[in-house]
């Protein structure tokens, strides 16, 4: 084959490297993070995928050697869900393989690996002509939807047409049921209304499929917790159930947090945290629940302050996260730093903390985001509300559109049609000057 045919051929492969993955250094951290954080129990239908994922990740970061043990781990992992044989479950990390052989200059293991393939394709032909394998379209899916939210839909649709060709994949059909529930909640609020009624129909379908899916389970009591339902019954039985389960992104402990959350529950959420670490009081994740469902105690729960205890152990879980996710900590450093501003004895040390953030070279999204932050900060802990006009101008001026760029022209907006401001003139016209401003 020629060096052309070569190239032909690895771009017409269904894999990760062709899929358009592209996005920015501290996304695949994040993204790394959180794939370990599913966890790598037996029995996880998935486990082919992550491993698949995170070489594909850990090549994109540069990690050459980590990359082809996760492609490795990939390869013995789908190779045990088919008895040793060369099944279709493959086809993606072969591709992957094929790809990255290549992009290493080693030709013949390249080679090796699509001339597997067309071994593989001609054993195993896709089920319907001219269509991706059932396991392809899951895989991609699946990829789809922890890669990127907005191609959840597209990654509905490749879950169907697995389902179409394989609808005794139960798992397959759960996800494309959790994809369109992730892209009800990035929708408009009327929207997200008039669908709530389709998911749940949705959900309760998939339910009766799958049992024993405690995450799924989860996001029903959500969903029917947000339409006012009397489920606090059905929450503690749940609670009893998740804490039996391994520890995973994917128990559903996160969301039933989130469920007592929507229940002004906020004692309730730091509960089931604390009782989960108690258990393992060495994961990582667990540690990052119970922070969250204290940061909610401490920021939402307008009912009760905290108190000093409450504080002083809220501000110690989330100094641990930051400590446990290095490469993806900046969210949680501003989470950190705004603990510190209201906690009412550490306004200094938030500002310090926000000032080493703020000279850090940041990817486009990562510092508006942290400019946004910083402005409200600013605004309410600080009370410098010019200077906080003056970042929500940085943060609207990176040219990333994004649902805190328009949080941000929307603060900019309310200040200048109020008229009061002395900066309303200089926010005037720096609103007009912003791309697509003749739609402000």
């Amino acid at each position: 084959m020629s060096a052309a045919q070569s190239q032909s051929k690895l771009e017409s492969l269904e894999c990760h490297f062709t899929w358009n993955l592209d996005t920015s250094r501290s996304k695949l951290f994040s993204l790394r993070d959180e794939l370990v954080d599913i966890g790598t129990e037996e029995g996880n239908i998935w486990l082919g995928h992550i491993y698949n994922l995170q070489g594909f990740i850990h090549y994109k970061l540069g990690f050459i050697e980590e990359a082809r043990d996760f492609f490795s781990r990939a390869t013995e992992t789908f190779h045990q869900l088919g008895d040793a044989d060369e099944g279709p479950w493959l086809v993606v990390n072969y591709g992957n393989l094929a790809w990255l052989h290549q992009h290493l200059g080693e030709d013949s293991q390249s080679q090796r690996y699509l001339s597997k393939l067309d071994t593989l394709m001609e054993k195993h032909p896709p089920p319907i002509q001219d269509e991706l394998h059932p396991e392809v379209c899951a895989e991609k899916a699946w990829t789809l939807m922890k890669f990127d939210k907005d191609k959840k839909l597209q990654a509905a649709d490749y879950f169907q047409r697995a389902v179409r060709m394989k609808p005794e994949m139960v798992s397959w059909q759960t996800s494309r049921v959790l994809v369109l529930v992730g892209d009800c909640k990035h929708s408009d609020k009327e929207r997200e209304k008039d669908q709530d009624v389709g998911m749940l129909e949705e959900i309760r379908k998939a339910r009766e499929e799958d049992p024993d899916n405690l995450y799924l389970a989860a996001v029903d009591l959500l969903l029917r917790a947000k339409r006012r339902e009397q489920i606090k019954d059905e929450a503690d039985e749940l609670e009893e159930k998740i804490l039996m389960n391994p520890v995973s992104s994917y128990s559903g402990i996160k969301t039933l947090m989130k469920v007592y959350r929507q229940l002004n529950c906020y004692k309730k959420a730091i509960d089931l945290a604390e009782k989960a670490l108690k258990k393992h009081p060495d994961e990582r994740y667990l540690k990052r629940c119970a922070a969250l469902s204290y940061r909610w105690k401490f920021f939402f729960n307008k009912e009760s302050s905290p108190s000093e205890s409450m504080i002083s152990r809220a501000i110690s879980l989330h100094e641990e996260v930051v400590s446990l996710y290095p490469d993806s900590s900046l969210m949680k450093e501003v989470d950190l730093a705004n603990m510190y501003a209201k906690s009412g004895h550490g306004l200094m040390k938030a500002e310090q903390m926000y000032k080493e953030m703020l000279e850090r070279d940041l990817d486009p999204a990562d510092k508006q985001m942290l400019y946004n932050c910083y402005a409200k900060h600013l605004q309410y802990d600080r009370r410098e509300g010019q200077k906080s006009n003056q970042y929500h101008m940085k943060a609207a001026e990176i040219p990333y559109q994004s649902f805190i760029q328009q949080n941000s022209i929307n603060q900019l907006q309310r200040i200048s049609g109020r008229g009061r401001n002395r900066m309303c003139r200089e926010i005037q016209e720096f609103l007009q000057k912003l791309p697509g401003s003749d739609s402000l």
